[in-house]
Formats: C-alpha cells, structure tokens, sequence
C-alpha cells in the first residue's frame, strides 16, 4: 500500500514537472494557461466578452498560486477580459481570439484599485487610488435616498472623511463609480 502511493506521488510530481515547462500562455491553438500570483480563498475569477457580458465566474477555494486551462475554441473571434478580482485591487488581462489563435494581450494588463470605505462612528472615511487619473463619483444614501452626490476631478489620490448626522440612525450606502465600474458599500451606524 505504501509503495501505491508513492508511485501515485512520483506521477503526479512528474505530471506537474511537465507543466511548468510548458509556455505559459499558449497550450495549444485551442487551449490556454491562466495563471495568477498570490490570490486567497473568496477572490473571484471572471472571463468577460468584450461587451462586458460574464462567460465564467469561479471563487478561489485556496491560497497560494491560481493556474488554470481553459478550452476557448467555442468562443468566436474577438476579444476577453480575465479579471480576478481581490480584496482590495481588480487584476485585468486580456485574451485575442482570432480564428484558431489565442494570444494574450499583454500591453493591455492593468490593476485597478478598489475603494476602501471605513466607519468610524458617524464619520464615514473612503479613499481610492486611481493612477489612471480618471473622475470619481460618489452618490451617498441613507435608506435607499440619495442624501449626497458628488463628481471629484481626476486625482491619484482620493480621499475623503463625511460626517454623518448622529442622530440619524439606520442603512446608509455609498455608491463609488470610478474608471467605468461601480463599487457599492452599504454601512449602518
């Protein structure tokens, strides 16, 4: 039994010596290896079409290296976004179908930077990093009405603290839109 397992062991330390000589991004014409640093349990891995349309969404089920194989011969011409989305950043990279050829995109490979929204409180304390220096909006809600709006010019750095009425107990939301997407935060206090 114990001699099983450890040929069960030698194959699969030979399988995995075998992939990690493989190139890193093309398989073959029809298949390709995703991979991903330092991703934890609840991150989320996205596949979306160029019209922002979810093909695939998977949840991280543990820490260390993500590496995935994904079969794109079913998708048509065109181009993809991978997004794992973590605790406090959204990595981006793109995927070109162009007939039976997949190739990363590398020149379009970016992180986004998600807000971080704290309470402390009635004071409510948001900051967001955005070196594409594009305007943020921020919409602020107390049970479901909007009671603040604003559009912040492009920064590097936003950062901001509102005070929020004490006597005024209950569900507050903060809405943040920022390089095309939309990051909600519902509080109480």
């Amino acid at each position: 039994m114990k001699s099983l397992k450890t040929r069960v062991l030698l194959v699969a330390l030979m399988l995995g010596t075998l992939m990690s000589f493989a190139n890193p991004s093309e398989l073959d014409a029809k298949k390709i290896k995703i991979e991903f640093t330092d991703v934890k349990k609840g991150h989320e891995l996205t596949i979306k079409n160029n019209e922002g349309n979810i093909l695939y969404t998977e949840e991280v089920e543990r820490k260390g290296d993500l590496v995935k194989i994904f079969d794109f011969s079913k998708l048509e011409n065109g181009s993809y976004t991978l997004e794992l989305e973590k605790d406090f950043e959204i990595i981006i990279k793109s995927i070109k179908i162009n007939n039976d050829t997949i190739n990363f995109d590398e020149t379009s490979k970016k992180k986004i930077f998600k807000p971080v929204v704290r309470t402390q409180k009635n004071h409510l304390m948001v900051s967001k990093v955005s070196f594409d220096n594009k305007p943020v909006e921020v919409t602020l809600l107390f049970n479901d009405e909007v009671i603040y709006s604003e559009k912040i010019a492009a920064q590097k750095v936003f950062k901001r603290i509102y005070r929020l009425d004490e006597s005024q107990k209950g569900d507050y939301k903060i809405i943040i839109k920022n390089n095309g997407r939309t990051f909600v935060n519902p509080f109480e206090i």
